[in-house]
């Protein structure tokens, strides 16, 4: 199973630009990248320098020359983000892809520490949420209480 078969989904980004690819197209600089990704060039280049990123491919003047399946790099490694997982794991993460197909059960058990850990931030998020929900509650129910004593009151 490759990069790209493992990064497709249906579900719309939320942290991408709105600007689109364009069909058939498989080569951007990365100002292009930028818009696409809502990334700006020194995180890219950054990401670059420190092993997040596969190879880019340069042009005969040296300008990087992003492709599709680098996007599509870009798209997990903001999920990744999104999860918490720190840069040392995605670094991690992106040289055991580099190593190939033997890497799986690393990279099986670093994805299933980070989801054990996704679940942990859920549940402590809806215990918070109840929280909150409760507390509403009691100021909608404490407000509502309040104006019909101030409708009480008026029609003396």
């Amino acid at each position: 199973m490759t990069v790209l078969e493992t990064t497709e989904s249906t579900e719309p980004t939320t942290n991408r630009a709105p600007e689109r690819r364009p069909d058939g197209q498989d080569l951007y600089t990365i100002s292009e990248v930028v818009l696409f990704t809502g990334l700006t060039a020194h995180t890219l280049r950054w990401y670059e320098r420190i092993g997040l990123m596969p190879h880019i491919d340069r042009s005969h003047t040296g300008q990087r020359r992003y492709r599709n399946r680098d996007l599509d790099w870009l798209d997990l490694v903001g999920k990744l983000r999104l999860t918490g997982m720190p840069v040392a794991d995605m670094v991690r993460y992106a040289e055991l892809v580099r190593e190939g197909d033997q890497t799986y059960g690393e990279r099986f058990e670093l994805l299933e520490s980070t989801r054990r850990a996704v679940l942990d931030r859920i549940a402590e998020l809806q215990d918070t949420l109840a929280v909150l929900d409760r507390k509403i509650s009691f100021y909608a129910e404490a407000d509502l209480d309040a104006g019909l004593a101030r409708q009480v009151e008026s029609a003396r």
